[in-house]
């Protein structure tokens, strides 16, 4: 009885430290496993087993990209401008080896490193191109810390001057600088706001009057077609009459008649006195005593000529 409580107590055991050796590898991390003090594996996503009291994990990494925010480093300009300067720092974990082996304290070191370099590029420019040329000193960071860190199993993705902070003199003097630049340009918009105004102004006046003047032209120009067109009339209409006269092959007579009716005509105005000539005077005698001769009732039949 003894011996099979024993054996149970032995089977329970074995089982505790099966179960207890028994690791699941989470998504985007790897464990470091030691044999003996020895490096032995990388284990990746999934369920592994490790051998009791001869293997250990050492380190569980993660292999997501990580954000470090390091505090302001003081840094001195070309020249000689002492300003507070912090970096965020994008980086991934792309060999969980080098990084267990390959540095103490990766992140301080990231840190340190970050310090160095961000003190001596900053140092090779002045504090006008500091302040202009942040993607430039990005870039020139994550080239040198990149390499840097690659025998530590780390992958510097991107690298940010998160703030730059000059002395409090200096930023007084960019504030009056930057109120000065502003009051120029809106003087000089001020400017050619009215400049523009008095030639918009200018060029209105211009045009309407030479659309003036082209009215005025066209009006004289419609009244001369006018008077040249009625002209045109008259003389067509007086060419018309004396053809049809040389074509009827009118008398001397007819023609004084219609000239005895064109003074007629002419007393219906306002002319008081009308002198008419000797030879139309006769021509209208004869004129009204033939209107008479024709004007008289007809005598009455006699019963004789029934």
């Amino acid at each position: 009885m003894e011996g099979k409580i024993a054996v149970i107590a032995v089977v329970v055991v074995l089982f505790v430290i099966i179960i207890r050796n028994i690791r699941i590898v989470p998504q985007a991390h790897a464990y470091v496993l030691e044999r003996l003090g020895v490096y032995s594996a990388t284990w990746g996503v999934g369920l592994h087993l490790k051998v009791p009291f001869i293997e250990k994990v050492i380190r569980r990494v993660s292999l997501k990209e990580q954000v470090v925010d390091f505090p302001p480093q003081p840094v001195i300009t070309r020249d000689n401008v002492t300003m507070q300067i912090d970096t965020v720092i994008f980086f991934q974990i792309t060999d969980p080896k080098l990084y267990t082996y390959g540095v103490e304290n990766p992140l301080l070191a990231i840190e340190n490193l970050t310090a160095t370099t961000l003190r001596n590029i900053i140092g090779e420019l002045e504090l006008d191109q500091t302040l202009t040329s942040r993607d430039l000193i990005n870039v020139k960071m994550r080239t040198i810390l990149d390499e840097a860190t690659d025998p530590w199993g780390i992958k510097i993705n991107r690298v940010e001057l998160k703030n730059i902070m000059p002395p409090k003199e200096i930023q007084n003097a960019m504030e009056k600088q930057m109120k000065a630049e502003r009051e120029r340009r809106e003087a000089i918009l001020r400017a050619e706001g009215d400049k523009k105004s008095a030639i918009l102004e200018a060029e209105g006046e211009r045009e309407s009057a030479i659309l003036r003047a082209d009215a005025k032209k066209q009006a004289a120009i419609l009244e001369a077609e006018g008077q040249a067109e009625a002209i045109l009339k008259i003389q067509q209409a007086t060419a018309e009459g004396l053809k049809l006269l040389n074509d009827a092959d009118a008398k001397d007579s007819v023609i004084k008649l219609r000239a005895l009716e064109a003074f007629s005509a002419a007393a219906n105005g306002k002319a008081t006195k009308i002198i008419i000539p000797s030879e139309i005077q006769g021509i209208a005698g004869l004129a009204s005593s033939f209107k008479e001769v024709m004007t008289e009732p007809e005598a009455p039949k006699t019963a004789a000529s029934k």
